[in-house]
């Protein structure tokens, strides 16, 4: 263990750890938010890719705790890599992570049956537990009455009644972890009599070899013995040959006595759960119920599912093209005026031009469509709190499906929308190898955020004289050419290199729930944050090293075009022109290609300095230039469809070399990163080459 990595595992253990875990959309995060405030940091886990979420609470005493926000899981059977993050750091078996002191189940209110499985399978583990019932005024709409005190004193561990989003039983959970919370040694659920004697053998024999303490034993042998996976399991765990044999003769025995290995256990937790809540949970009559059933009658219909998602789309792009282009226009004002006063105290020179036709010009360019993107994000927040993104991904499962595209890939997918880093991120809790790569290959196909300020500058400026509601289909038409892009390659995918059976798609489908504006806004700050990080870092680096590119070597007495020519990217946007020319593109839009690779976004401040827009960057700038913009024989560079090529490149095209490296890291191989890029780039090549080459067959300009 490096010394770094000892310190702070000796700082986090100064400290009590309370791990939090529930069910995704339990409300996990927002417990862990209200909790922490800001004392947060993200990093990954030693070993893995999956996220690491660590913060710090200050409890009622005075005294602080650590505060770990596990992965969303069901259930600690492990199939996936955030399921066996879970299991090890609740079993103290994850590196540089403390094992909890106490674990907080985060319990959806709403879905308690379900919810009350996962901590069945904590309560095994013998570590003290505090079931936090989450959601309890969605309880309520359903028409459902739950009574905490009734379901503590069944379950004979403390029971917090909460609605995180407004932060009501936080400090009531504080108080309690600081009182102290003790185990629950003794399990109440009760498997067959058969598989009961079988996991006390197997647990028995884990205790004696593994030399495991009862609790996590018996929690193993029941996962062992039930799990279809569980020999994979028990190999990668170094249990020996052995142990593996037991399993498979203690299910064989299961089957001869007529116990379904497969599903007991199951039913059994489930049975327990039942009993419990008797007198705990009563279900009354509720008209709200209804209502949400006539809700989903039309936003899950075969139709009007389509038109309601349409509607929602158009309008999000409608918005992005008129709200948002008030504060952009302030933002376009703000580097003009900086601009102007540094040109008005610096000397004329290289240093001014860095700074005004480099750093200005270059990352201004892209930060005035900060507004855009946040409004993206606003709407893609909206649809996630409010329920309706589960409904999306409903109706998409539909055709979807088709192609073989595993169930679980939807939310991912969706996720992409926002940027395809944590959309591949998120394909870990795909079970299936086959499954979870397809995935990740097809995810940057989806179109994030990033291409954003290219299709608003190509759309705005480029295809002037359009109404918000034109652009606004535009817009539509290039997120729905990515959609059916990443559907058909999945096909291709799932029909030849990643043969095989489609998995069912099984999905909750949440409450409807009213946003509350706090987690809206501080989902848009986060990524305002982030966005601005990444423009005062990569795109400021890259704005520099392209402006340094752009201007050295200089060629005494020329200036403009030929002065851009000389230098090395010019040369290099010459050399790739015979390769773009075919799609309608010179050597000046070679170098924002090339430009672009490092983020998408910097072939917006590329064009700013190839076309020597002034710092502004505003669309009457911008329109300006690329209306003036000629080949050598004086033909228009940038007609209609050269835009629309451009459009359809950057549809498809892998232009971000952050996606490639997290793809490398979540494959932990070069070849599928090196494999993405290569089909991505064909396709858009193609797809371009004939865009433009057919239109002109047609006769359009």
């Amino acid at each position: 263990m490096s010394l770094t990595r000892s310190v702070l595992l000796e700082q986090e253990e100064r400290f009590m750890t309370v791990a939090l875990v529930g069910n995704p959309n339990s409300g996990k995060s927002t417990v862990f938010n209200a909790l922490t405030r800001l004392r947060q940091k993200v990093g990954n886990y030693p070993g893995v890719t999956v996220e690491k979420k660590l913060g710090r609470a200050i409890l009622p005493d005075g005294k602080a705790m650590n505060v770990l926000d596990l992965p969303g899981t069901y259930s600690l059977a492990v199939q996936s890599p955030d399921e066996q993050v879970v299991r090890d750091v609740l079993l103290g078996h994850m590196n540089d992570t403390t094992r909890p002191d106490v674990v907080v189940c985060i319990v959806d209110a709403s879905n308690i049956e379900r919810n009350l499985y996962l901590v069945s399978q904590v309560q095994d583990l013998g570590i003290p537990v505090v079931v936090a019932l989450n959601m309890m005024d969605e309880t309520v709409k359903q028409g459902r009455a739950i009574d905490p005190q009734k379901l503590q004193a069944v379950l004979r561990m403390p029971v917090v009644p909460m609605v995180a989003s407004k932060e009501q039983g936080i400090e009531e959970l504080k108080t309690i972890l600081a009182r102290g919370v003790e185990p629950v040694p003794l399990r109440e659920w009760r498997m067959p009599a058969v598989m009961e004697e079988e996991v006390a053998l197997f647990a028995q024999w884990l205790c004696t070899d593994r030399k495991m303490d009862r609790f996590t034993a018996f929690s193993e042998a029941v996962i062992h013995l039930s799990t279809p996976i569980a020999k994979h399991h028990l190999l990668e765990h170094g249990v020996s040959d052995i142990g593996t044999a037991m399993v498979q003769d203690a299910r064989q025995r299961l089957t001869r006595a007529g116990v379904k290995w497969r599903s007991a256990v199951i039913e059994a937790r489930y049975d327990w759960i039942h009993r419990i809540l008797e007198g705990v949970l009563t279900d009354l009559p509720d008209p709200k119920i209804r209502k949400t059933e006539r809700f989903d009658a039309v936003l899950t219909h075969r139709v009007w599912g389509w038109v309601v998602f349409v509607s929602v789309m158009v309008l999000m792009f409608y918005m992005i093209f008129t709200i948002a282009a008030y504060p952009m226009e302030w933002i376009s004002k703000g580097f003009e005026l900086l601009s102007a006063e540094l040109k008005s105290v610096l000397p004329a020179g290289d240093i001014r031009d860095l700074l005004t036709d480099g750093i200005i010009a270059g990352v201004g360019g892209v930060v005035v469509f900060l507004p855009q993107i946040l409004t993206l994000f606003f709407f893609i927040s909206l649809m996630q709190d409010t329920g309706y993104m589960a409904r999306a991904a409903f109706i998409m499962d539909r055709l979807m499906s088709r192609v073989g595209l595993h169930g679980k890939a939807f939310i991912p997918l969706l996720c992409g929308f926002a940027c395809a880093i944590p959309s591949i991120m998120a394909c870990r809790s795909i079970e299936n190898p086959k499954d979870r790569l397809v995935t990740i290959l097809v995810s940057p196909l989806m179109v994030c955020s990033a291409r954003l300020p290219v299709f608003a500058l190509m759309i705005a400026v480029l295809i002037p004289n359009t109404s918000p509601f034109e652009k606004a289909g535009i817009m539509l038409s290039l997120y729905l050419t990515g959609i059916l892009g990443a559907i058909l390659m999945a096909w291709v995918f799932k029909h030849t290199i990643f043969k095989g059976p489609t998995p069912p798609f099984i999905m909750e489908l949440p409450p409807y729930r009213f946003p509350t504006l706090k987690a809206t806004f501080l989902h848009m700050w986060e990524r305002s944050q982030l966005f601005l990080k990444k423009a005062g870092t990569v795109i400021l680096i890259f704005s520099v090293i392209l402006w340094a590119l752009m201007t050295y070597p200089k060629l005494p007495g020329a200036s403009g075009d030929v002065a851009l020519r000389h230098s090395f990217a010019g040369r290099a946007g010459v050399l790739m022109e015979p390769v773009i020319r075919p799609l309608g593109y010179d050597w000046r839009i070679g170098i924002g290609l090339i430009g672009s690779l490092a983020a998408r976004e910097i072939f917006v401040s590329t064009m700013n300095i190839a076309f020597n827009i002034d710092d502004s960057g505003d669309a009457a700038s911008l329109h300006s230039a690329f209306s003036e913009a000629r080949w050598p024989d004086g033909r228009v560079l940038f007609t209609p469809l050269v835009c629309v090529s451009l459009l359809i490149f950057y549809v498809f095209a892998m232009q971000c070399f952050s996606t490639l490296v997290v793809t490398w890291r979540e494959t932990n191989s070069w070849l599928w990163p090196a494999f993405q890029f290569v089909y991505m780039t064909g396709i858009a090549y193609v797809a371009a080459l004939t865009v433009y080459q057919g239109g002109r067959w047609l006769g359009f300009q």
